[in-house]
């Protein structure tokens, strides 16, 4: 195997870095520069521009010039539709959801984009090694999801390399920054780009580096703190002159970019100026643009951005069971912890002084290349533990989601739980496989869905259907069900998950833990609901013994019992139902007690179907039923 090079894939900047006799470094752009950035243009004449080349023209050629493609990757069309003004090119809406974006008179998808800026990363570490390169570590942010990752991995296949590793940007930065520890430490990673916001907090003890907890949002970054100053702008130019510039993509391009050029300067500056002349034109002439905007003004206006970054991070504290005052080292990563206001809150929350010692934009290629050197055996001293960063299960009858995989388990992993029917003499069960940390199964996302079928016909919870989720070293999930009595199995690798609801989830697991009383209750009445079902199972099977249709006053009292079971259900009164379940368990428990008197054996009636449908049968597609937990 030869050289591995590895490559952060960055939102506004990417890197590729190689590890040569132990001294990672960067391999420069073919520009000379350390950071290409993740931009791809096309000339009117056909030309592909990459890098710098592309950045410079953005202004004058907005429509096709493709930036912050990497919030695009693994996500559908109806996810970001709400956010298309923040795009200067064409996104546009391709089969099935998917996301195109339009050239000229050409189509791409995302990876494609991506693809065109790992192929120069490619070409740039052929040139320095002077030999083909294509085995490669590429990392994501921790909080990307398995479509999202598949995406990043299918964007390396097409520009031909063979990625050996998806590995988090945390985790990558902090593989760098270990190998300078000399004690068992507490590390938080605070990882804050163009585009996401991540946290991982590790445990690095000696050659062991085990990922504690993650967190993070795909959808906050430094982006976001431009986008902020910019329509503070475009809200100015509109009140000063009635001009309305949202519309305006040429006008946006240009505001966008003083806007960064105005952030970048307030981190070494009190005050500077944005000069937009000839922004527009009105009736009354050019429009010229002038503000002066002190580094105070910027903090207010950013403020409540950074402090959603420190909650994400104490959330990401208490999944690891520790406190600020547990941390040892606080290390920055990610162009946007440059900015004065995020190192002071960072500052303030943990109460140490951040770790500068590292190059923010460049720590994660570093770690990546590392992670490269230990695969193909050139480091033997260094073992990494990563974890998952969400849940992951399954949706059970009533729309209850059943977790298989809690959140930062550590990866790689594999587990299983057995399920059963939820209707007499199912023949077919539909896995429906969610990530995310609500109690209700619908409001998690989706990540994808499969059907088991040839199940013997058997009465409800008898039949026995192991379902087992494996996620492999790149955080891929693979998702399996065998039913164990025909051996019959179904497994799929969920490999285009971004079967997301149009609106945005974001903060996962904070969004969770304000809505679990909300969650609780909705769980604990399916529960009910469940139960109340179960019963009416029961009567329904009393009735088909003689002994109680002979009896017409019990038989008259169960079948009115029994229609009165879905009216109940659909008033979805707690207490109701909860009093009507009471009746139910007494008339059961009544009827059992009579049948033993009489010598029959009422348990029989509980497990036996009736003799006319243990026949197989032919069941339609519409009457699968979700998964129901065996026992």
């Amino acid at each position: 195997m030869g050289k591995v090079i590895g490559i952060d894939l960055g939102t506004t900047n990417s890197v590729v870095s190689i590890l040569e006799t132990k001294n990672p470094g960067i391999i420069l752009s073919p520009e000379g520069d350390r950071l290409l950035p993740s931009i791809i243009a096309f000339t009117k004449d056909g030309e592909r521009l990459v890098g710098n080349p592309a950045k410079s023209q953005m202004i004058t050629n907005p429509f096709n010039t493709v930036s912050s493609v990497k919030r695009l990757m693994g996500k559908r069309y109806s996810e970001i539709k709400p956010f298309l003004h923040q795009f200067s090119y064409n996104v546009v809406e391709g089969p099935d959801d998917t996301i195109k974006i339009k050239i000229n008179e050409m189509v791409f998808a995302p990876e494609e984009i991506s693809a065109m800026i790992l192929h120069r990363l490619k070409e740039s570490a052929e040139n320095y090694l002077k030999t083909n390169v294509e085995d490669a570590i590429v990392t994501v942010p921790a909080y990307f999801n398995d479509s999202q990752r598949q995406a990043t991995k299918d964007a390396a296949e097409i520009a031909g390399l063979k990625v050996l590793r998806v590995i988090n940007e945390p985790t990558a930065a902090s593989l760098a920054f270990s190998i300078d520890l000399k004690k068992k430490s507490n590390v938080v990673v605070y990882d804050f780009g163009g585009g996401t916001i991540d946290f991982s907090i590790l445990e690095v003890d000696r050659e062991i580096i085990k990922v504690l907890s993650t967190a993070g949002d795909t959808n906050l970054g430094g982006n976001d703190l431009d986008n902020l100053l910019s329509d503070l702008i475009v809200e100015e130019i509109d009140q000063q002159y009635n001009l309305d510039l949202s519309k305006n993509k040429l006008a946006l391009q240009r505001i966008r970019d003083a806007s960064e050029a105005a952030k970048k300067e307030l981190s070494g500056l009190e005050a500077c100026e944005i000069n937009l002349p000839f922004i527009a034109d009105s009736d009354d002439g050019p429009i010229h643009y002038l503000k002066y905007i002190t580094r105070a003004e910027f903090e207010n206006l950013i403020n409540d951005k950074v402090d959603c970054t420190i909650n994400i991070c104490d959330l990401c504290l208490k999944n690891a069971n520790l406190y600020p005052r547990d941390i040892d080292e606080v290390l920055l990563v990610g162009g946007s912890t440059r900015i004065p206001l995020v190192q002071k809150k960072v500052r303030a929350f943990f109460g140490k002084e951040p770790n500068k010692k590292v190059n923010p934009d460049e720590i994660v290629a570093i770690g990546a290349a590392i992670q490269g050197s230990i695969i193909i055996g050139e480091r033997k001293d260094i073992l990494l533990l990563d974890v998952t960063p969400l849940s992951l299960g399954v949706k059970t009858l009533g729309g209850i989601y059943t977790r298989v995989i809690n959140a930062n388990t550590t990866v790689p992993t594999s587990r299983s739980l057995v399920f059963s029917t939820a209707e007499d003499n199912q023949q077919e069960v539909e896995v429906i496989v969610f990530q995310g940390e609500r109690e209700i199964a619908e409001e998690n996302k989706l990540l994808g869905k499969f059907t088991l079928k040839g199940i013997q016909p058997a009465p409800r919870g008898v039949p026995r259907i192991e379902v087992n989720f494996n996620i492999n070293i790149n955080g891929m999930l693979t998702v399996g069900a065998v039913d164990l009595s025909t051996k019959n199995k179904k497994e799929v690798v969920i490999s285009n998950s971004g079967l997301l609801s149009e609106e945005e989830i974001k903060e996962i697991k904070s969004k969770a833990k304000r809505l679990k009383d909300i969650d609780l209750k909705k769980r604990d009445l399916i529960s009910l609901k469940n139960k109340v079902i179960n019963e009416k199972y029961q009567l329904e099977k009393f009735l088909e013994h003689p002994l109680i249709n002979g009896d017409k006053d019990l038989r008259n009292e169960c079948i009115e019992t029994a229609g009165n079971v879905q009216p109940v259900l659909d008033r979805e009164d707690d207490d109701e139902i909860r009093t009507f379940l009471g009746e139910l368990i007494t008339l059961n428990t009544g009827i059992g007690t009579f049948l033993k008197k009489t010598g029959a054996n009422p348990e029989l009636l509980r497990t036996k179907a009736k003799k006319s449908d243990t026949q197989p049968i032919e069941q339609k597609r519409d009457d699968t039923r979700p998964l129901k937990i065996s026992g």
